[in-house]
C-alpha cells in the first residue's frame, strides 16, 4: 500500500514539479531547499565512549608556489596515533569548513568514530585553508574566501601550483612532526566545490603522492577550464587514483544566479556526471552518488562516513581468529 507523502518531502516535490513544468528547464534554486532532506547521522556526531582526537593549530605555512601568500592549517591527531607506527594521511581543502564543529561536515567526528571502530585506518588529518596574503582575512564558515583570498586561482586552475603547496610545502613539515607513511596508497585528499576539483588536481598532478580523492559538489566546470577534465582523462594514460564523487541534481544547473541562457560548461551536475563517465570508461576505481542537493555540503556531509569507508576500504585487517585486539574497538595509544 502506498502512503501519502507528508511534511517537507511532499512540499518540496510539489514545488519542484511546478517549477519544472512552468520553466521548461532546470528549476534552479526554486521551491524549498532540498538540503532539508538530509541530516547528519551518528557517525558525524560525538559519541559517548569514543576517544576524541586532538586538533592542533592553527599553523601558518608560507608559500613559494604563490609568493606573498600563506596557508593556515590545523592537524587532527587521533587518540590512537602511535609515533612508533606510520600513520595514514587525509587532507581536507577549505579546512575551516570541514572541521567546523557546527557545520555540515564535522570530519573530525567522522574520523574519531570510524578509527575507533577500525572502519578506517589510523590517520593524521589536515585541514588546510586556501592561501591568502597577510593583509587578507582568514576564510570562515560563511565566507570561504572566493572574494577575499587566493582560493579561485589555487583551487580552480588546471596546473601544478597547488599540488606543489601540498606536496612540496605542507608534507615536508608534516613528515618532520609526525610518523607518516610514505606510501601514496596511504594518502588521501578531499574537498567541496572548488576544493573538490583542487583535490582531484593534486592527485592528478602528483599520483606519486596521492591515490585517494574525495569530492563533494566538485567544481569541474568552466571557472578556469575545469570542464576539460573528462577529455583530459580520456586522452591520458590511466593513473593509480581512486575517486569518490558526490553531487546533486539541483547543483548550479548552468544558468547562473541571475538566470540567463543555459551554459552546459557551467552546469555542475552535468560536468560531474561527465567526469564520472570518463573515469569509468577509462577503468578507474570510481564511486559516485547523485542526490537532490543544491551547491553545498547538505548531502556530502551526511555521507562523508561512507565515502571515507569506501576510499580506505582495503586497509590492513588481521585474519587471525585469535586476534582479540583486532576484534575490539581501537583503544587510545599508550602515552610514552
Amino acid at each position: 500500500m502506498r502512503r501519502a507523502l507528508t511534511g517537507v518531502v511532499a512540499v518540496w516535490i510539489a514545488a519542484g514539479a511546478h517549477a519544472f513544468a512552468q520553466g521548461g528547464g532546470p528549476a534552479q534554486n526554486q521551491g524549498p531547499d532540498p538540503g532539508l532532506l538530509y541530516h547528519l547521522g551518528p557517525d558525524s556526531l560525538p559519541q559517548d565512549g569514543v576517544p576524541k582526537g586532538e586538533i592542533r593549530g592553527p599553523f601558518a605555512l608560507p608559500s613559494q608556489a604563490y609568493p606573498g601568500t600563506q596557508h593556515t592549517y590545523w592537524v587532527y591527531v587521533p587518540a590512537q596515533y602511535d609515533p612508533a607506527v606510520p600513520a595514514c594521511l587525509m587532507i581536507f581543502n577549505d579546512g575551516q569548513a570541514f572541521k567546523y564543529p557546527e557545520g555540515d561536515i564535522r570530519a573530525q567526528n567522522v574520523m574519531d568514530n570510524l578509527i575507533y571502530r577500525r572502519e578506517i585506518p589510523v590517520m593524521i588529518g589536515v585541514f588546510i585553508n586556501p592561501g591568502r596574503r597577510p593583509d587578507q582575512p582568514e576564510p570562515n564558515p560563511s565566507e570561504w574566501g572566493d572574494r577575499t583570498t587566493n582560493r579561485p586561482t589555487e583551487y580552480n586552475s588546471l596546473d601544478d601550483k597547488y599540488a606543489r603547496v601540498i606536496t612540496e610545502e605542507l608534507m615536508p613539515v608534516l613528515y618532520k612532526e609526525y610518523n607518516l607513511s610514505k606510501d601514496p596508497e596511504q594518502h588521501g585528499i578531499g574537498g567541496a566545490s572548488s576544493g573538490g576539483i583542487a583535490a582531484f588536481t593534486v592527485a592528478w598532478e602528483r599520483p606519486d603522492q596521492f591515490h585517494k580523492v574525495l569530492s563533494i559538489v566538485g567544481s569541474f566546470v568552466n571557472l578556469r577550464g575545469g570542464n576539460a577534465y573528462p577529455d583530459i582523462v580520456r586522452k591520458s594514460e590511466k593513473k593509480p587514483i581512486r575517486i569518490f564523487l558526490q553531487d546533486g541534481r539541483n547543483d548550479n544547473r548552468g544558468q547562473g544566479r541571475g538566470g540567463g541562457a543555459y551554459d552546459e560548461t557551467r552546469d555542475w551536475f552535468l560536468q560531474n556526471v561527465r567526469l564520472m563517465q570518463a573515469l569509468t570508461g577509462k577503468g578507474y576505481d570510481v564511486n559516485y552518488t547523485w542526490g537532490m542537493n543544491r551547491h553545498g555540503q547538505k548531502m556530502g556531509g551526511p555521507i562523508l562516513p561512507e565515502m571515507m569507508r569506501w576510499l580506505w576500504r582495503d586497509h590492513a585487517v588481521s585474519m587471525d581468529p585469535n586476534d582479540v585486539v583486532e576484534r575490539s574497538p581501537n583503544a587510545p595509544a599508550k602515552k610514552p
